[in-house]
């Protein structure tokens, strides 16, 4: 396989970014904890956990990457075809995903539509996939969507490279402009500049971080993704597929320039080597950026010093308490998550509706903290305790949707139903913290309850008198834990006399180490 090409890491260009507004309030940081194996790092909003991506070493993300593949299947009953691209598994491309060269040619022969925003839906191919690709063909994808659980990763043909100010889309003649940027001057101020320095051919998405930005800078950014994608266009004509053709970022460069912004107050990395190099990268794409880069030595844990252990053991737990004293459970499962809002200890001052109200107001803000903290995507729903009057119900629902200007994952949110739920997705293109961190207990098969005492001590009497009939003897050896056997000859003694004496069953016990309790211990002790 040939080498992949990194994004350069050489300066690139002067840049300014907008000062801090006078009275404005410097309370986030960026905390990086990295070693040779793993990298963790956490946005904090005044002291609070706010975002945590983590990434190690051998399940590095690969989204963004782009690669030669070769197509093993079409599936023209899903309308989607299976990728080899030297990945674990083989890639998912959907049929939308799908260069049509039609649909390419009469895109960039039409004309520029206005400042349109970032959907680019107008641009799916709706072609049937059987007529664009066969088996064996080499194809060039980006990964998309990162592998989840036992499906391969979503990849498309949809190229895309995104840099501080603009994506460059290198198939598609488009502007597009970022939905959050919501002043409709501003948006056709960023589409007339963008207009008159775009090449021929080529789409470009202007990024949020581009409001208030000049020309000079917008045009500077363009130049460096036309070099990036020169190469990447270059080394896809050579070589032989399965090949990697373009790494995207490392997790520390993309983190920090999505997320730098005017309110970062510093960004603490408790790597010497990996601080330069996070300087070097922030002189070249954001200036004054890399004037806050901290280098970390003490002793102290970094996470533990800024108290973020804590708070990551917090998000992998169901119940998150509320100010008031109400509380969520966040139950996780593979089609959906599920928020449970409840009043708990809170029994407020007034009526009922408006203890109600609070609680739900609370749980906004708590709720949407914890989809970016966990990463949680796909299907959402949120049960809120039941509201009757409809002010309340909207007065929670534009709570949430402001709530949600925050995150920058895409969202899609229905009005609250007289039931108090609310369904909406969120855009998902890596594992969620609780499937990276943690793995389904091999005790109760991921059920989160295991089997009581009495039902295993009932199940045991049943296999004592199954085995006796099949083996043909009434010698019975079991091994048992203590407390099924503890149930079995002192709560049900008269049962187990019963079938003894019925079956002529002779039972000698053999006791186990495990004890239900033992899974309560620590997985490890450091003394």
């Amino acid at each position: 396989m040939a080498p992949a090409i990194a994004s350069p890491k050489t300066s690139l260009y002067p840049l300014t970014i907008k000062s801090v507004a006078k009275g404005q309030t410097i309370s986030k940081q960026l905390i990086i904890n990295t070693n040779p194996v793993e990298t963790r790092i956490a946005l904090l909003h005044e002291g609070r956990l706010e975002e945590l991506f983590i990434e190690r070493e051998h399940g590095r993300s690969r989204v963004g990457n782009i690669y030669r593949g070769i197509v093993t299947r079409v599936l023209p009953g899903m309308q989607a075809a299976f990728v080899n691209a030297g990945l674990e598994r083989t890639a998912f491309l959907y049929g939308g995903d799908v260069l049509d060269p039609e649909l390419v040619k009469l895109n960039r022969e039409a004309p520029l539509s206005g400042p349109d925003d970032e959907d680019q839906t107008r641009l799916v191919n709706r072609t049937p996939i059987e007529k664009l690709l066969k088996e064996g063909e080499e194809v060039v994808i980006q990964v998309a969507k990162e592998a989840l659980g036992s499906k391969g990763a979503r990849v498309t043909m949809f190229l895309s490279l995104p840099g501080r100010y603009l994506v460059l889309m290198p198939n598609f003649n488009h502007i597009g402009i970022s939905r959050r940027i919501e002043d409709e001057e501003e948006r056709h101020r960023l589409y007339d500049l963008v207009r008159q320095i775009k090449p021929d051919g080529v789409g470009v998405i202007v990024r949020t971080a581009a409001e208030g930005v000049d020309s000079g800078h917008l045009q500077k950014d363009l130049k460096y993704l036309s070099k990036v994608w020169r190469t990447v266009d270059g080394k896809s004509r050579h070589g032989s597929p399965p090949q990697l053709i373009y790494q995207d970022l490392s997790i520390i460069f993309k983190t920090t320039r999505d997320l730098y912004n005017d309110e970062i107050g510093k960004i603490v990395i408790d790597d010497s080597q990996a601080g330069e190099e996070l300087k070097r990268f922030l002189k070249a794409t954001i200036p004054g950026a890399a004037e806050k880069v901290e280098s970390y030595s003490a002793p102290k844990p970094i996470f533990d010093e800024f108290d973020i252990e804590l708070e990551i053991s917090k998000a992998l737990g169901m119940k998150i308490e509320l100010p008031s004293g109400g509380y969520l459970v966040i139950d996780q499962t593979e089609a959906l998550t599920s928020f449970d809002v409840n009043t708990g200890k809170f029994v407020g001052t007034l009526s009922a509706q408006e203890t109600i109200t609070k609680t739900n107001m609370e749980a906004v803000a708590k709720i949407v903290e914890q989809l970016r903290v966990r990463n949680i995507g796909g299907i959402i729903v949120i049960d809120f305790i039941d509201m009757e009057r409809l002010e309340d119900r909207e007065k929670v629902y534009d709570s949430l949707q402001e709530e949600l200007k925050k995150d920058k994952a895409r969202t899609n949110v229905l009005k609250i139903s007289e039931l108090g739920l609310v369904q909406m997705t969120r855009k998902r293109t890596n594992e969620s913290l609780e499937h990276q961190l943690m793995d389904q207990c091999p005790f109760c098969d991921g059920r989160g309850k295991v089997r009581s005492v009495a039902t295993e001590a009932y199940d045991l009497i049943r296999e004592m008198i199954r085995s006796s009939i099949q083996k043909g003897s009434t010698a019975l050896k079991v091994k048992v834990r203590e407390d099924i056997r503890e149930w079995i000859l002192n709560r049900e003694a008269e049962l187990f006399e019963s079938v003894v004496d019925k079956y002529g069953l002779k039972v000698e016990f053999e006791p186990v180490q495990l004890d239900l309790a033992d899974l309560r211990e620590p997985s490890f002790e450091v003394n």
